[in-house]
């Protein structure tokens, strides 16, 4: 595996300065109780489904439902530095924010060919610019299907909602004319660093990993054990049901001594306004 010993500094400090956010964080983290990460899951989930029914067949492309993947070229922290997620390997150990290297259970890959005069918005990418999202993160722009989830402020949150129309963008980086996303699967839902950012790796449930091109790997290697749908690392926030429906799954789990916030709302404004004044 390839070392560039400049970024694997920075990547370290990357890594050090998201361990700290992560142990701050998980207090109000686990405020959220339970019930109502369940709720915000399912909710999600649902919502997904239903938009892949219509998103399938937006513009005819192939590979199945919805990606929730990293598109080819993101560099993912390892033990050993930064590696392009194309080059791991099933196997390979990369860093979580709980500061364990996990070994990759499996890699899932999505094929997109362009059939139309554009690409299906639930297929083109969102570019998360060079430090969008803080003075050092991401390290480099990071490109990630529209429901993978970033890890902000304690919460998972998928990159369309956080879209500005400034340092968060639908884009595809120059050139690109096939779109190639892949996935990671450790042994629990975890957040990982990719170009220094913290976002969510593969969160298995039942069989969706047949919307994966190679899903055949996964049942050779894995098709005689249960498969459990794995437990969220942390609440799953978004939109799908609009910003009341969000409070008020968020009520179902929390002390009425605790006030009710709106974090994807939150994240959006504050990140929206470094935008502004990154390009003022």
């Amino acid at each position: 595996m390839s070392q560039a010993p400049e970024r694997y500094r920075s990547a370290n400090q990357a890594r050090r300065h998201f361990l700290g956010i992560a142990a701050a964080t998980s207090a109000r983290a686990a405020a959220i109780g339970t019930l109502a990460m369940t709720a915000l899951s399912s909710s999600a989930h649902a919502a997904q489904r239903s938009g892949d029914q219509g998103d399938q067949n937006d513009q005819g492309d192939q590979g199945g439902g919805r990606p929730h993947c990293y598109l080819r070229g993101t560099a993912i922290l390892t033990p050993t530095g930064e590696v392009r997620i194309e080059d791991l390997r099933i196997g390979d150990l990369v860093e979580t924010v709980r500061g364990e290297a996990m070994p990759i259970k499996w890699i899932g890959r999505h094929v997109f060919r362009k059939s139309g005069s554009s690409w299906s918005k639930s297929v083109m990418p969102i570019r998360v610019s060079r430090h969008a999202l803080d003075a050092r993160t991401p390290q480099a722009d990071l490109y990630l299907s529209p429901e993978h989830a970033l890890f902000i402020d304690g919460v998972l949150m998928p990159v369309r909602e956080l879209v500005n129309g400034i340092s968060i963008v639908p884009a595809l980086p120059e050139g690109t004319e096939v779109i190639e996303y892949f996935q990671i699967l450790l042994d629990s839902h975890e957040v990982i660093l990719a170009e220094g950012a913290p976002t969510e790796t593969y969160l298995l449930r039942g069989r969706d990993y047949e919307s994966f091109t190679n899903f055949i790997e996964y049942e050779r290697l894995y098709g005689h054990e249960p498969r459990p749908a794995l437990t969220p690392f942390a609440p799953l926030v978004s939109y799908n049901g609009g910003r009341a429906h969000l409070k008020a799954l968020l009520l179902l789990g929390i002390s009425p001594f605790v006030q009710v916030r709106d974090p994807v709302g939150s994240a959006y404004e504050r990140l929206a306004t470094r935008a502004e004044e990154l390009v003022s």
